[in-house]
């Protein structure tokens, strides 16, 4: 279901606010936008693109593989720094780790966010697939429902959904209806709100984009991530992506999440999994 780009890569809000300005050598600094929080925190999805397009830039291959990140104190709005280091450099691979800092009110430097990733260029990939994997059952996107197809503000409302197409499968919408369905799924239709067809750097939004599957779960507010592990396996094709989230298992206040996206012509573009904690009173 492709659908023309209205933004090119480049030109888009994604793309501006991920930007990262070169200082020194493996030095970055960027001002991390408001436009990309939820429960005044900066998403985690957008802060692994940051860190994301850092090490595009100081590894020699373009494209993120596998990165996974590990987040340790909550990022606000503001000036940042990314440090990054070239672990090892291969012929396919390159191995980087970044690392994302802020001050304090106290002035004091403070690591937000540390990222072990590695990298390659996705156009050099065979096309040879071998997978049982098949896209989610998600009915039709003008069948599915948004935060701007409620009467109120739902509970995931923030700035962040105001950058995004997120268009939610109704038999998992049961959270904001006050009928949760304890199964602990979500899927739902995803693009950047400008129109901007995706690319690498914002799968790493991508799956971390949707309201928590705690949710679902009958549980509600913040759901910060602790650990996400990103793997990115082919270039996405234009038009809207399908993303598909899953909870197996909560338990003593943490959660995972595994997540697949499909692309507009069935082919699993990206998955991940992510440990993150929930409030259970």
């Amino acid at each position: 279901m492709a659908q023309a780009s209205q933004a090119t890569i480049g030109s888009s809000e994604f793309d501006r606010d991920t930007a990262v300005t070169r200082r020194a050598e493996g030095v970055y600094a960027i001002d991390l936008s408001a436009d990309w929080t939820i429960f005044n925190a900066v998403n985690g999805g957008y802060l692994l693109a940051v860190l994301g397009r850092a090490l595009s830039q100081a590894l020699p291959h373009p494209d993120p593989f596998t990165i996974t990140a590990h987040y340790l104190t909550a990022s606000r709005p503001g000036p940042a720094v990314v440090r990054t280091e070239t672990v090892r450099t291969g012929r396919t691979l390159s191995t980087g780790q970044a690392s994302l800092h802020q001050y304090d009110d106290e002035g004091n430097e403070v690591e937000r966010i540390r990222v072990l990733a590695s990298y390659g260029d996705l156009d050099g990939l065979p096309d040879d697939v071998r997978t049982s994997a098949v896209p989610p059952a998600i009915p039709p996107l003008d069948q599915c429902f948004g935060p701007e197809d409620g009467p109120a503000p739902v509970p995931s409302g923030s700035a962040l959904t105001d950058r995004l197409m997120i268009k939610v499968d109704p038999a998992t919408l049961g959270w904001a209806l006050g009928q949760p369905s304890g199964k602990g799924e979500m899927r739902a239709w995803f693009g950047l709100k400008d129109g901007r067809d995706a690319d690498p750097l914002s799968l790493l939004l991508a799956v971390d984009a949707l309201p928590p599957t705690a949710f679902e779960l009958g549980l509600s507010g913040w759901v910060p991530t602790v650990e996400l592990t990103v793997h990115v396996r082919c270039r996405p094709a234009p038009g809207p992506l399908r993303v598909s989230v899953t909870t197996r298992n909560l338990a003593g206040g943490f959660l995972e999440e595994d997540a697949e996206v499909w692309d507009s012509a069935d082919r699993l573009v990206a998955q991940s999994r992510q440990l993150a904690r929930v409030r259970l009173g």
